[in-house]
């Protein structure tokens, strides 16, 4: 055995759904039709038995009030005539005796003459002699029987005599057993029906699961619950009728996020009215929207909604969703990275230059212009770089600035870092990219409020103090207007056109997630400042 087989044991699959379904209905049906049949059995062995003790005691009543019966017991009996009427009912009823007995116990009447004259067997008489009827199992001269006793009164209500009936207990067994046939053809139908459902059943169930088997259907929804809840994206699904029948926790999350809580019905929602109206649109129409964005809560989601089909009847509508806020924060910190390596590429292409010119000055041996040439380029660089990395000790941060300082360079505008700053480096790359994204934004934008200003100054001022850093971002432009300063910071509010006016926005939701803060001043005309404060997890300052 291989060690995948002996890591992996193989997962032993519980019985088909046809035959657990089989097996449990017909546990069930037998189950109940033995019930069933106990308690008919019982209730037709009592009703034979009371039939059969109503029958003899008729047929006892109907003898006690015989005229002839009476007639012979009030004078001296006469055994022939007693004898040959009570014969007569036997054999006509199928009874095992009909004894008559007067007031002694005597008996008048028997199936066997040898006994007729003797008293009659069996204290189960007594009662009767007292003129109350009586049923009893008992044995006598014959077999066991079920034994009837009626009373005989005269014309003047004086009981003279007891008519005694006796019918076999195997008659009764008999009778009984005849009755279970009922019985059995009962439970054979029902057993029949009960199978014939249970096929259908089994059937119908497979078709509604499309041939799958429980644990199939098992395995697919715990598959289907991990893959729902390992994406970053929400997903919301709702019926026919537009109520929430899926959300997954990314979905969950973004909501509460917004302060907005789910329900299983979409009309309490409130706020996500916007999302939820696009499900009801696809459900409508059955159209899908694809890339829609919608304004929620101050936060703008990038949504997908589908329609969801059986059979072609639309049965629900399925939204994914994802907030566009983080795709932009991602392409922020992607064009600050972008600038770093843009800016290390240029610095290289102008080393590999100067290495050029040092290469050739060696070949002429201008070795005075080569000496002059090697002192301005090291000026040069400690002038600019060399001062900028000793007070930026992060090179990503460095690298950016350096980036941004060639960037303005171009459009004919001056970055400068006050020599007052000092960064150290940060390894939390959510405060670095925190910082690029602000900058960025600030940077760029001073940039455009200088693009009729040639010569414009831009100026930066980092600096590092128990645990926070403090950003200034100021430019000589042409500054913002009282009425916007409070509204700069707002989604979607830009005076450069359309489908802008995101980068301050991201930029301070960026900040105010790591705990900093960002403020404006401005006066028209004359400056732009932007105060910026940020918790860096500085590492130790080199000096």
């Amino acid at each position: 055995m291989s060690d995948s087989q002996q890591n992996h044991p193989v997962r032993k699959h519980p019985l088909r759904l046809s035959t657990s379904v089989i097996l449990m209905i017909s546990a069930v049906i037998i189950s109940v039709l033995l019930v069933v049949h106990i308690l008919y059995f019982v209730q037709v062995s009592n009703v034979t038995r009371d039939g059969v003790k109503d029958k003899a005691l008729a047929v006892a009543r109907t003898l006690a009030d015989s005229p002839e019966i009476k007639l012979a017991l009030a004078g001296k009996p006469e055994n022939s005539v007693i004898q040959s009427i009570a014969q007569a009912v036997q054999k006509r009823n199928n009874l095992l005796f009909v004894v008559v007995t007067n007031m002694d116990g005597i008996r008048f009447s028997h199936p066997n003459e040898d006994v007729i004259n003797h008293h009659f067997i069996g204290d189960d008489i007594n009662p009767t002699l007292l003129g109350k009827e009586n049923v009893s199992i008992n044995h006598g001269v014959l077999v066991e029987a079920l034994r009837v006793f009626t009373p005989i009164f005269d014309n003047q209500h004086r009981q003279i005599g007891v008519v005694a009936i006796g019918i076999s207990l195997s008659k009764v067994a008999e009778q009984v057993n005849q009755s279970r046939w009922s019985i059995l053809w009962t439970v054979l139908f029902g057993t029949l029906v009960g199978a014939l459902g249970t096929y259908c059943l089994v059937r119908m169930l497979k078709r509604i699961l499309f041939g799958l088997e429980p644990y199939e259907i098992s395995t697919l929804f715990e598959q289907r619950q991990a893959m729902l809840q390992s994406i970053k994206e929400g997903v919301i699904a709702v019926d026919e009728s537009a109520q929430l029948t899926l959300v997954n926790q990314a979905a969950s999350q973004i909501f509460q996020e917004m302060g907005t809580a789910l329900t299983s019905r979409t009309d309490d929602i409130g706020t996500s009215q916007p999302l939820i109206a696009n499900l009801r649109e696809v459900l409508r129409s059955g159209v899908p929207q694809r890339d829609v964005e919608i304004n929620f809560k101050g936060r703008v989601l990038l949504s997908n909604s589908v329609p969801v089909r059986s059979n072609g009847v639309i049965i629900g509508a399925i939204c994914t969703f994802r907030d566009k806020t983080e795709v932009s924060q991602l392409m922020q910190r992607l064009s600050g990275m972008v600038n770093y390596a843009d800016s290390l590429r240029e610095r290289s292409h102008e080393f590999m230059n100067k290495l050029h010119v040092i290469l050739g000055l060696l070949h002429l041996k201008s070795y005075a212009q080569l000496e002059d040439y090697i002192m301005k380029t090291a000026n040069n660089y400690q002038a600019e770089i060399g001062s900028l990395l000793l007070r930026i000790q992060s090179p990503v941060i460095a690298g950016f600035i350096l980036s941004k300082i060639n960037r303005a360079s171009d459009t004919r505008h001056r970055l400068t870092l006050s020599e007052d700053s000092q960064l150290p480096d940060n390894s939390n790359e959510n405060q670095v990219a925190a910082l690029i994204t602000v900058l960025g934004n600030l940077i760029e934008n001073a940039l455009d409020a200088l693009e009729q200003q040639p010569d414009g100054e831009v100026s930066v001022l980092l600096h590092y103090q128990n645990g926070w850093l403090a950003c200034v971002v100021s430019d000589d432009g042409p500054g913002i207007h009282p009425d916007y300063l409070e509204a700069i910071f707002e989604k979607g509010f830009s005076s450069k056109g359309e489908e802008r006016g995101v980068g301050l926005f991201l930029a301070k939701q960026q900040l105010e997630s790591l705990g900093g803060s960002i403020i404006v001043e401005s006066e028209p005309d004359v400056y732009t400042q932007f105060f910026v404060q940020l918790p860096w997890d500085a590492e130790r300052i080199t000096p």
